[in-house]
């Protein structure tokens, strides 16, 4: 297996675990309107990082699935209620301040990982290869500024509020 090929699987693995984070996170804070509906979005555009690596790894002999892992229903299920018995106590703003906070640091993980596929992409002038870290890397500053503006937004309300 060649670096580039590893490069491209710890890059799948990220996004993977950003698309399971999402997704978790729409669904323990699905009372959160806002919460649902960006998560979603930012799981379709993962979602489609996914696809686009799984193109261009036959080139480098990664072998990366186009099918992302999703949550399952059951565990969607246990923490929907986990959520709503949280929501009748004051902790739900610091769970969610948590989540966010591991969000970001995953998101940020997929954004580095996309600029060291870039940096590769560069060196091996694989101009395709460039273009698709370059749309993908910015994407994933869009996931990270969100996490970041909701987590600054969170943490006023979550550590102040009695």
């Amino acid at each position: 297996m060649t670096k580039v090929a590893m490069a491209l699987e710890d890059l799948r693995d990220a996004e993977q675990d950003l698309v399971i984070d999402l997704e978790r996170m729409a669904e323990k804070h699905h009372v959160d309107h806002e919460i649902v509906h960006v998560s979603r979005d930012l799981v379709r555009w993962s979602v489609d990082h996914l696809a686009r690596l799984a193109d261009v790894a036959p080139r480098y002999g990664a072998d990366i699935s186009a099918e992302p892992k999703h949550t399952h229903d059951l565990a969607a299920k246990a923490r929907r209620t986990a959520s709503d018995l949280l929501g009748r106590r004051h902790e739900p703003s610091l769970a969610l301040l948590e989540d966010l906070r591991d969000l970001y640091g995953a998101a940020s993980r997929v954004q580095l990982d996309w600029e060291v596929l870039a940096q590769a992409a560069q060196a091996l002038q694989d101009r395709e290869l460039v273009e698709l870290a370059e749309q993908c890397r910015s994407q994933t500053q869009r996931q990270v500024t969100w996490a970041e503006t909701k987590l600054k937004e969170t943490a006023a309300q979550a550590l102040v509020t009695p």
